[in-house]
C-alpha cells in the first residue's frame, strides 16, 4: 500500500524548519490609529498590572503569521487525517451535524444570566438530555454540570461522601480501586479525603467477588470500578461484587469512561452501580482534548437524587404547557461545583448525537466498537503477546513480550508507527501489564482503515526482528526525531520565551 512504499522509501521532509523570521518594523494587522480615549483606557488598567516595556514579540507580516499557524497544523496529528487508536481515550469522530446543531443562533445566543423565560429552548434541551442519560445508564437522577470526566469523579464521589455523612455521620475513609480502574480513580478518591484500598485482578484479567468480602470493612466508602475495564473486559461479577458493597452500607462507582461498549446491551444501574460519570467525548462524540472543553455529567440512582449539585432543571405543567425552570435551593445537595448549568456547546453535541442515532443507532455504535476491537485483536494474536487471549469490548492489550529478544520494546513500536503515519496505541496502560500496548479502534473506523493498522503493526513486528536499530531510533520521517523524554519531562520549557539581543 502506498503508506507502507513512502516508509519503506525513506521519505524526506524536505520543508524548511524555519521558526524566526522577524524583521523589524513588520506587522500583521491594520487597524486605525491611537483612539481619541486611548490614555483614558489605559487609567482602568491598575498600574500594578500594565507593561513597563514592549513584549518581545515576533515582528512578521500577515501571510508569515498565517503561514506559520497553518504549517502547524498541517504537521499536526488529528482524526480528521488518520485512525487515533488510543486506547480508553476513545478518540473517534465527531459528526459534523453536531457541530452545525451547536452553532445554531438560539443556542450560541444564550448567556447564563438571561431570565429562564428566555432560555426555555436550552433548558429543554439539557432536560431532555439529563432523561435520555438517565434512560442509558439505568440511573435516572443526573446532572449536567461536570466540566470534564475527573471533574464528574470528583463530583460522584462527593456525593457518595455527603450520603454517608448523612446517613450515618461518618464518610469512612477507604475506597477500593481495582488495578484495572481509569488511571483518574486514585486521585479522585485523595481528593475527597480517601486512601486507596487496592485489589488485584484474578487470572482472567477481571476483579474476584470474593477478592471484596474481605477488603470490604467497615471503613470502606465503596468501590470505583471501570466496566469494561481498561483492559477491555467485562466485570462480569460486578453484580455479586455491588451485592457484597451494598451488604456493607457501601456504594459502587461506576467509571463511564468505556460507556461506548455498553449502549443498549447493558445498564449500569441495572448491575448495581450507584453512581458513575459520563464522559461525553469518549461515548457521545463531544470535542476531545484541545478541542473542548469538555463534558462528565453524572447519574445517580433515585435515592441519592437529591444529592445532586444545583442548580436542578426542573419542567412543571401550567395552563396545558410546559415551562422549564433551575431549582437553587436543596439542603442535601453537595452544592454547586460549576458555574452556571455546564459547557453547554457539548451538551448540545451529544444531544443531537443522540437524537441522530436513536435506540438502535446507540446499539449499533456499541456493537461495532466491540466487532472493530476484536477484528484487531484477531489479525494481532499470533504477532504480539497477548495477556488475556479472551473476548474484548471496546479495546484490546497486546504486549511487547515476544520482542523483548531483539532489545525492542513497547515505546520502540509506537515510534516506529508513526513513521507509517499512524498515531500510537497507548502505551504502558494499565499498569497491571508490563510493556503493554492499549487499542480502542473505536466504531468509526472501517474495515480498510484497521487493515492498515493491522499491516502496519505486523510490518513493525517484522522490523523488529530483522533490523531492530530501525526500531530502536524511530521516528525517521518526523519534522523532530525521538527526544529524550526524561529530560523533557525534567526540564520543561512549556512557552516561548524571546530572549533580547
Amino acid at each position: 500500500m502506498e503508506i507502507f512504499d513512502r516508509a519503506a522509501q525513506g521519505l524526506v521532509m524536505n520543508e524548511p524548519l524555519i521558526f524566526e523570521r522577524s524583521v523589524p518594523g513588520r506587522f500583521a494587522f491594520s487597524l486605525p490609529g491611537e483612539p481619541d480615549n486611548a490614555e483614558a483606557c489605559v487609567q482602568v488598567i491598575p498600574d500594578k498590572f500594565r507593561r513597563k516595556t514592549r513584549p518581545l514579540l515576533p515582528e512578521v507580516n500577515e501571510v508569515e503569521l498565517v503561514r506559520h499557524y497553518t504549517r502547524l497544523s498541517q504537521w499536526n496529528y488529528g482524526i480528521d487525517t488518520g485512525p487515533y487508536p488510543l486506547g480508553s481515550c476513545t478518540m473517534k469522530h465527531n459528526p459534523r451535524i453536531n457541530e452545525a446543531v451547536a452553532r445554531l443562533e438560539g443556542f450560541t445566543a444564550g448567556h447564563p444570566y438571561h431570565p429562564e423565560l428566555w432560555l426555555q429552548g436550552s433548558l429543554n434541551l439539557m432536560f431532555a438530555l439529563e432523561t435520555f442519560l438517565g434512560e442509558i445508564s439505568g440511573l435516572p437522577g443526573v446532572t449536567l454540570q461536570p466540566a470534564a470526566g475527573a471533574h464528574g469523579e470528583f463530583t460522584g464521589v462527593r456525593i457518595m461522601r455527603r450520603a454517608l455523612l448523612q446517613r450515618d455521620g461518618n464518610p469512612r475513609s477507604q475506597m477500593i480501586v481495582p488495578d484495572t480502574a481509569h488511571g483518574t480513580n486514585p486521585a479522585t478518591c485523595a481528593m475527597n479525603g480517601y486512601s486507596v484500598v487496592h485489589v488485584a485482578s484474578n487470572d482472567k484479567g477481571i476483579v474476584d467477588a470474593d477478592s471484596i468480602v474481605a477488603l470490604m470493612t467497615d471503613d470502606v466508602a465503596g468501590i470505583m470500578i471501570t466496566n469494561p475495564n481498561t483492559l477491555g473486559l467485562f466485570e462480569e461479577q460486578l453484580p455479586a461484587i455491588a451485592a457484597i458493597v451494598h451488604a456493607k452500607g457501601g456504594y459502587v462507582y461506576g467509571d463511564g469512561a468505556n460507556l461506548n461498549s455498553l449502549l443498549g446491551r447493558a445498564r449500569p444501574g441495572d448491575l448495581g452501580v450507584d453512581i458513575m460519570h459520563f464522559n461525553l467525548h469518549k461515548t457521545f462524540s463531544t470535542p476531545h482534548g484541545g478541542g473542548g472543553p469538555g463534558a462528565g455529567p453524572v447519574g445517580v440512582t433515585e435515592a441519592l437524587e437529591r444529592f445532586l449539585p444545583v442548580p436542578r432543571i426542573r419542567k412543571a405543567v401550567k395552563d396545558g404547557g410546559e415551562t422549564y425552570y433551575l431549582e437553587m435551593n436543596n439542603a442535601d445537595s453537595i452544592g454547586r461545583i460549576k458555574a452556571f448549568f455546564g459547557n453547554f456547546g457539548m451538551l448540545v453535541r451529544a444531544y443531537a448525537y443522540i437524537r441522530e442515532l436513536g435506540p438502535d443507532g446507540l446499539k449499533q455504535v456499541t456493537d461495532m466498537a466491540v466487532l472493530n476491537a476484536n477484528y484487531v485483536l484477531a489479525g494481532l494474536r499470533d504477532t504480539y503477546h497477548v495477556p488475556y487471549d479472551r473476548l474484548c469490548m471496546h479495546e484490546c492489550v497486546v504486549t511487547d513480550k515476544y520482542l523483548h529478544k531483539v532489545g525492542v520494546k513497547t515505546m520502540d513500536v509506537a515510534k516506529r508507527l508513526i513513521d507509517y503515519g499512524f498515531h500510537p496505541p497507548t502505551v504502558y496502560f494499565p499498569l497491571c501489564v508490563a510493556g503493554a500496548l492499549m487499542i480502542e479502534p473505536t466504531e468509526t473506523e472501517s474495515k480498510q482503515s484497521l487493515d492498515e493498522f493491522v499491516e502496519a503493526m505486523l510490518t513493525v513486528a517484522k522490523e523488529s526482528l530483522e533490523n531492530p536499530e530501525l526500531l530502536l531510533t524511530a521516528p525517521h520521517r518526523t519534522r523532530v526525531s525521538r527526544m529524550d523524554e526524561v529530560r523533557a519531562a525534567r526540564q520543561m520549557e512549556l512557552r516561548f520565551q524571546s530572549k533580547p539581543e
